[in-house]
């Protein structure tokens, strides 16, 4: 049977490394970091919502939405991540459901995966669109390190992401299945491969 396995996590845990795997390892994928982009895109109703409210600034020389510039406003200011939740997760959550929809209806072959990568999956109340909840979690103290070293930002500036997320016990709590990325790539890989096992076992 078909099934629709739900990626979700806090920030630098990993997920689309998870992804990426689960792809590799024969998964169809949907990212809604990429629906994200599409709800965003130069010339969308969304693109022009967030530039009415947040201003030129945002914009890259191309006129596109500079989505790290975008971030260090909204991470910065409860208010304005609001405003652009309050604009994009509706458009994005319709799409999601759309392209999930898509899936269970057309599924490529009766035992095919679809691995979906929503960050904010729990928060936005789409775990039940999905048969299983899978969350990729680290300490703090790792996430912050990859922020650090991947992105530049502070040591502060990293904190304040993860702080203005969702506790990660309130994530696992919703969980199917847990993985913990702490270790070597290939400890991560050794757990995926077991997951996807496991996936069709039931």
């Amino acid at each position: 049977m078909p099934k629709v396995v739900g990626i979700t996590g806090g920030i630098a845990t990993g997920k689309s490394t998870v992804l990426g795997m689960l792809a590799d390892l024969g998964a169809r994928t949907l990212s809604a970091d990429d629906l994200a982009r599409e709800v965003l895109a130069k010339g969308t109703p969304g693109y022009a919502e967030t530039v009415e409210r947040f201003g030129q600034a945002i914009l890259a020389p191309d006129g596109q939405i500079d989505r790290r510039a975008l971030a260090g406003i909204v991470f910065a200011d409860a208010e304005a991540r609001q405003t652009l939740n309050d604009i994009t997760h509706p458009r994005i959550i319709a799409a999601m459901r759309r392209r999930i929809d898509s899936f269970r209806a057309h599924p490529p072959d009766p035992n095919a995966v679809l691995a979906v990568e929503i960050p904010l999956l729990v928060e936005c109340g789409l775990a039940g669109t999905v048969d299983e909840v899978l969350v990729v979690v680290a300490e703090p103290r790792t996430q912050v390190s990859r922020l650090t070293r991947r992105y530049g930002m502070t040591d502060e500036d990293a904190r304040r992401r993860l702080a203005a997320q969702m506790p990660m016990e309130c994530k696992i709590e919703r969980a199917d299945r847990v993985i913990t990325n702490e270790g070597s790539s290939e400890d991560l890989a050794d757990s995926v491969r077991a997951v996807w096992d496991q996936i069709h076992l039931l």
